[in-house]
């Protein structure tokens, strides 16, 4: 009889090894203090991807012609971090030609590791495609469906292989008539003083474009200081 007790309470014993091991086993996301470990905050975006369908509709009749003379297919949307005038971190929304998606996330990279200011970066829809609005408003921009002007030739920006930054600071000069476009920025026409998100050779913006390949259009007759383009031959 003593025999038969002591092999039940083994037995109770087992059991209860068994089911406490087993309990154990779901306490992964259980740190040795018996609290849960916090969800590290999520870093900066640099990401390029197909544009969405909600986008096209956004773009459609706006940035982009109804009949579509680029496909979309050519094209890219990107979200960037960006390090803005108020020192704190915005992401951003561009429109780019496909074949230099890549490359221009790696160059909004380097600027925002390198804390180059940047005002804003909207899609010029949210300025009813109008450039005029958008450099106004310093609004960094690629992509805008248009030829050039008193031509039927499509734009760089028309590609999707120009990019405008903080275009208020850094506006297009017409040396011969000094008219400046945008026509609020003819206190920055004046290069002589440097102001924060103004572009000059050598800086930070400037280097991350040129090293890889793009020109800027401040080296112009007629300068455009916002302006890097990237042309293939």
């Amino acid at each position: 009889m003593s025999n038969k007790i002591k092999y039940i309470a083994f037995f109770i014993i087992l059991i209860s090894s068994i089911g406490f091991i087993g309990c154990k086993s779901n306490e992964g996301i259980i740190d040795s203090t018996d609290k849960v470990k916090p969800i590290s905050e999520k870093g900066p975006i640099f990401s390029y991807s197909e544009i969405s369908t909600d986008i096209k509709s956004k773009m459609l009749g706006s940035s982009m012609p109804e009949n579509e003379p680029i496909s979309f297919d050519n094209l890219s949307y990107l979200k960037l971090t960006y390090y803005g005038f108020d020192e704190k971190s915005h992401v951003g929304e561009m429109i780019v030609n496909k074949d230099v998606a890549a490359e221009v996330v790696e160059i909004f990279k380097e600027l925002y590791d390198a804390k180059y200011p940047i005002e804003k970066i909207k899609l010029i829809d949210e300025y009813n495609a109008s450039d005029e609005l958008s450099m106004k408003d310093n609004n960094s921009s690629s992509f805008c469906y248009r030829t050039i002007a008193g031509t039927d030739v499509v734009s760089n920006h028309g590609k999707g292989v120009a990019i405008d930054i903080n275009p208020l600071f850094n506006p297009h000069v017409n040396t011969s008539t000094n008219k400046v476009s945008p026509d609020t920025a003819y206190d920055y026409a004046n290069r002589n003083t440097v102001l924060k998100g103004m572009i000059v050779k050598g800086d930070a913006c400037y280097n991350a474009f040129i090293k890889r390949g793009w020109s800027w259009g401040g080296n112009w007759k007629n300068p455009d200081y916002q302006h890097f383009e990237k042309i293939n031959n």
